[in-house]
């Protein structure tokens, strides 16, 4: 049998050609993009962790210390920097807090999954090493899980006052701590514990005053002031009724003129329009309501001036111009259904409320309205502050201590601070690799150390020496002090616990799970392709 040579040049049959070069290349990019995006906001991280100044286009500046906002304004181009924006996004709706820390920890598993690719592993075995790390450090965190009740109104404060004492209001900690947790408690819901939902707690921002004066509010305010000159201010023993009705004369459906040429129409058409509003004034005052709530109107005036004239003179405060999106939060509060025709304004589709009041706040005016009967379970904070960008960090901070104290109604157990439990995670990681061989052995010894990044990173934030620092941890932590954390204030190793700086365990399983779903994403990717439009 005579074999021919092949022709020269001619690739062997069945031997696809591939370019073991590419899909390096394409991994390295990522990787570079994804761990730039973590440094940038690794300074942010803890109690020492410095602020960042966003400019966006149109000249607004925004000064934050928020992992979630500060991604979410930055001009991120490349893909897989994106998908740690989406990371830290996922890690706000999940948990609210830890939104810095779980990029921080992201970005250096990357890098460890960097090595472990120089070493020649293959991805896929890496990926897949990562997710067994992943769930075998989340078996570590309920271990030193503490478990708490909801009726321990101290321990949840003390975790609110940590998310909040690495913001740029943290010496208002004592203070928007406790509202962060009566709010969530007053919404929570027996027995629908998981059903926790802060949109039942409506923040106000009132420019003006300090922090100091945030306030907590058992019932309604409406940023609106009172329309009418001459209308009641204050109101007691109040009777609500929300409308979605205007009191203003009827417009035709098209758009037309109606030319009135001759004196008498014209009066004719003006005493038309008396009596249309005066009837429904009088369906008002029938009823017996001293408070009208009116829905925004988009084609025309909600309430007419010569309407307002006649409600001034029949006592009845009016609050205007409430937004369609808020219909749904005063309904809830206020236990009603909106009021959707003249029919059915009705003496038993009213509200009773002790007290319906137009309060002074800075510049501005609000309405107030509390001891509502059969309330429901809603509640309002007021926060104040002395400038824009005071205002809105405050806003922002009490968002993430309601998310913590959400978090630990969720999952009633909390575990320390301090970069405690990523060095306990990151020893026990450690021993268990021991146990292992092969390509696993080396994956969880690398997980293991990556996670060292977020107590190296606390201490160097505080002007500590990271490494002198996160092997003192290292050696309490190998004694068996579990708890064992940095002390930023004091600038040494103490026992965390007792210094009263814990987190949810949510947000640290949160944290741990995200940030190990998007490095094997990363991972996997072996091609960026671009699509025609």
């Amino acid at each position: 049998m005579v074999v021919k040579p092949a022709a020269r040049g001619a690739k062997p049959v069945g031997q696809a050609y591939k370019d073991k070069s590419k899909p390096a290349d394409i991994r390295q990019s990522n990787i570079n993009a994804a761990k730039a995006v973590s440094d940038a906001i690794r300074t942010s991280l803890g109690p020492r962790g410095m602020d960042k100044m966003i400019q966006a286009g149109n000249g607004e500046v925004t000064i934050t210390n928020d992992g979630a906002t500060i991604l979410k304004q930055m001009n991120v181009i490349h893909p897989a920097a994106k998908m740690l924006v989406e990371l830290s996004r996922a890690q706000d709706v999940e948990a609210g807090d830890g939104t810095t820390s779980v990029v921080v920890v992201a970005g250096a598993l990357l890098e460890a999954a960097e090595k472990l690719l120089q070493m020649g592993i293959h991805p896929t075995a890496i990926s897949d090493a990562f997710q067994r790390c992943s769930t075998k450090a989340v078996e570590i965190l309920n271990d030193m899980s503490q478990p708490i009740e909801l009726t321990d109104r101290e321990t949840l404060i003390k975790s609110a006052s940590t998310s909040l004492n690495s913001k740029v209001v943290s010496q208002h900690s004592s203070q928007l701590a406790p509202i962060a947790v009566d709010a969530v408690l007053k919404v929570t819901e027996t027995g629908h514990e998981a059903g926790c939902d802060l949109k039942n707690i409506k923040t106000i921002r009132s420019l003006g005053g300090t922090i100091e004066d945030t306030e907590l509010i058992d019932g309604l305010v409406f940023t609106q002031r009172s329309s009418g000159v001459n209308g009641p201010k204050r109101l007691e023993k109040a009777k609500i009724g929300l409308i979605q009705f205007c009191i203003s004369a009827p417009k035709t459906d098209m758009d037309h003129s109606v030319i009135v040429s001759d004196y008498a129409a014209m009066d004719r058409v003006l005493k038309e329009e008396r009596a249309y509003i005066l009837n429904i004034v009088k369906q008002i005052k029938k009823s017996g309501c001293n408070v009208l709530l009116v829905q925004k109107s988009i084609l025309r005036d909600a309430v007419s001036d010569l309407a307002m004239h006649f409600l001034d003179k029949i006592k009845v405060m009016v609050v205007k111009d409430i937004e369609r999106e808020d219909i749904e939060f005063v309904c809830k509060t206020l236990n009603c259904r909106p009021i959707a025709s003249l029919d059915h304004f009705l003496p038993e589709h009213l509200v009773s409320a002790d007290l319906v009041e137009e309060v002074a706040s800075g510049s501005t005016k609000f309405v107030k309205v509390t001891g509502i009967q059969n309330q429901g379970k809603t509640v309002s904070i007021v926060v104040r502050g002395s400038n824009k960008l005071v205002l809105e960090e405050a806003d922002r901070s009490l968002h993430d201590a309601l998310c913590v104290v959400r978090c630990l109604v969720k999952k009633r157990a909390q575990i320390a601070g301090g970069g405690a439990p990523e060095i306990e995670m990151a020893l026990a990681l450690a021993a268990h690799a021991q146990t292992l061989e092969g390509v696993d052995a080396y994956c969880f010894r690398a997980y293991a150390n990556a996670l060292e990044v977020i107590p190296s990173t606390l201490a160097e934030n505080a002007g500590l020496n990271p490494i002198a620092t996160v092997t003192e941890l290292r050696n309490r932590h190998a004694q068996g002090e579990k708890n064992a954390g940095i002390n930023v204030r004091k600038g040494a190793i103490t026992d965390i616990l007792a210094e009263n700086v814990v987190q949810p365990l949510l947000v640290s399983i949160s944290s741990i799970t995200l940030a190990s779903e998007t490095v094997r994403s990363i991972l996997k990717i072996d091609d960026i392709v671009n699509t025609m439009q």
